[in-house]
């Protein structure tokens, strides 16, 4: 039987340019995908018509909701904090995370799944398994913010991409498998400079 929506969980995958895949799906509660509008203008003509003026794409936002148990993540490969998103990772105990001019590039990949052992939303996906994954390259995290509103700490963070690299080459792809048995999304390429 075919599943009627994606719920409950999803896949995670945040990638440094030239480091390793950190999965960050077990301190994420909320996940808003937004922008990337692509619009134009009308101009009126004196003979009443109108014309169309193509708007270049807008940038994506994505904004995550979490909780973070450290102030970044060290060297392995579950995502443990936020900070070193925004600034220099620190990787030796006990972290130490300032703020700098340093604005390194990322890839987040998002994937929902139907499988129950799907790993990494970067990883090929199981056959017969249906999957959706979005995933964005050449973005920036703008903004970390720490709130202990509800009585816990919780984190926003806001990563930032725009639709296409300078020679016109899309940061963006959207994926998708039914589930056909051997139809399967493949893994992610490493993510280098």
């Amino acid at each position: 039987m075919a599943i009627e929506t994606f719920s409950e969980t999803s896949l995670l995958s945040i990638t440094r340019k030239d480091g390793t895949d950190n999965e960050f799906r077990t301190i994420i509660e909320t996940i808003d995908i937004s922008g990337g509008e692509k619009g134009f203008d009308s101009i009126a003509t004196i003979g009443g018509g109108r014309l169309k003026k193509f708007t270049p794409q807008e940038d994506v936002e994505v904004t995550v909701e979490g909780y973070a148990v450290e102030a970044g993540t060290d060297d392995g490969a579950v995502g443990l904090g936020f900070y070193d998103l925004m600034h220099s990772q620190d990787t030796t105990q006990p972290l130490s995370i300032s703020a700098n001019l340093v604005r390194d590039e990322f890839r987040m990949a998002i994937m929902c799944t139907d499988s129950t052992t799907q790993t990494a939303a970067t990883a090929v996906t199981i056959s017969t398994d249906l999957a959706q994954r979005w995933v964005f390259q050449n973005g920036h995290f703008t903004n970390v913010t720490a709130a202990f509103t509800d009585g816990v700490w919780k984190f926003s963070l806001t990563f930032k991409c725009p639709p296409f690299n300078k020679a016109g080459t899309s940061n963006l792809t959207y994926e998708s498998t039914d589930g056909t048995a051997s139809k399967v999304l493949p893994a992610l390429d490493a993510y280098e400079s």
